[in-house]
């Protein structure tokens, strides 16, 4: 059976329709449930109705399809399983994992959803499951993973042809190059849990990728994880909650990244950085974020806190430079 539990209501983690300068659909998954917004994020409902839960059900992983507007298609990373709507939330299938029951700690789905239906999932005890049929059934695929505390994914843009995949863990990261049936372990410059992921849009060309570690930064791979450059000393003792590359990079090569108690953008690849944000107070602690409508200026920005709730802010224009 699925597993609630009743906690601080920490935002975990959340995600936007690709179309939400039109709709305003936002999801945010919380320790009390999964929450919607339609309106972009003003105001938020549980999209839990429809299941009538006795008690809050410890949400840790939530995301949508590329295709939301027509398919709208919805997961939730849960303790036990899955839960995936083909209504936005409206109502949900339950799909529970092998016993002892994991807790989902990541979603990924693949870019070209629409034709291959693949879904992977992140848990915080066993590995990787990955599902070929839009989450009705899952697998554990974890060989050559030798940690399964599992923190992140990310899959590479061109997934459809290079099936790459990378997986963030509390030792450090591994890649596949096919599809996440078997993993390789990557060495790092430093010995940390990989917090975040990102890949450039034009990955299949540039083989960039970006991590956040846990207490030491943000490094830079442009050769597909084989070596690291460090990005901004001042964030060097900092744990990056969150990265999200501009998806025209690197033409510009702007970088946003989501730190405990603040959030930075680079215009230039991480070389120099700005705050990003003006007018939400971040002490608290963050826990995600997200850009629906890219890192332009005074584009929206959604920020999960600690303490429960969503901030919603506008992006700054290129402000004092804070870190070289």
């Amino acid at each position: 059976m699925l597993e609630t539990a009743v906690l601080q209501d920490i935002v975990y983690a959340l995600a936007a329709s690709p179309d939400f300068d039109r709709d305003g659909v936002c999801f945010a998954a919380r320790a009390a449930g999964l929450y919607r917004s339609d309106d972009g994020g003003a105001t938020w409902r549980s999209a839990y109705d429809s299941l009538n839960l006795p008690e809050p059900l410890l949400t840790m992983a939530v995301a949508v399809s590329p295709d939301f507007s027509t398919d709208q298609t919805v997961l939730a990373g849960v303790p036990g399983g899955i839960l995936r709507s083909e209504d936005g939330g409206q109502s949900w299938q339950v799909v529970e994992f092998p016993a002892p029951p994991p807790v989902v700690s990541s979603l990924a789905i693949s870019p070209n959803y629409a034709e291959d239906g693949l879904l992977l999932a992140g848990t915080l005890d066993d590995g990787v499951f990955l599902s070929t049929n839009r989450g009705r059934h899952w697998a554990v695929w974890n060989f050559g993973l030798f940690d399964p505390h599992i923190l992140c994914l990310a899959l590479s843009p061109h997934f459809n042809s290079d099936r790459t995949v990378f997986a963030g863990a509390e030792t450090g990261l591994f890649r596949s190059h096919n599809g996440g049936r078997s993993w390789q372990d990557l060495a790092l410059p430093v010995d940390d849990a990989v917090l975040s992921l990102a890949l450039s849009p034009d990955y299949a060309n540039d083989s960039t990728l970006l991590i956040g570690a846990e207490t030491q930064g943000l490094f830079c791979s442009r050769d597909a994880g084989e070596t690291w450059q460090r990005l901004g000393e001042r964030l060097a003792a900092e744990a990056i909650n969150g990265i999200i590359v501009a998806a025209a990079f690197p033409a510009p090569p702007e970088l946003l990244v989501l730190l405990n108690d603040a959030i930075l953008i680079s215009p230039d690849g991480g070389a120099t950085w700005t705050a990003a944000q003006q007018g939400l107070d971040l002490t608290q602690g963050t826990t995600s974020f997200v850009a629906p409508q890219g890192l332009a200026a005074h584009a929206p920005l959604l920020v999960g806190l600690v303490a429960g709730g969503v901030g919603r802010a506008k992006l700054a224009g290129q402000g004092s430079r804070v870190t070289e």
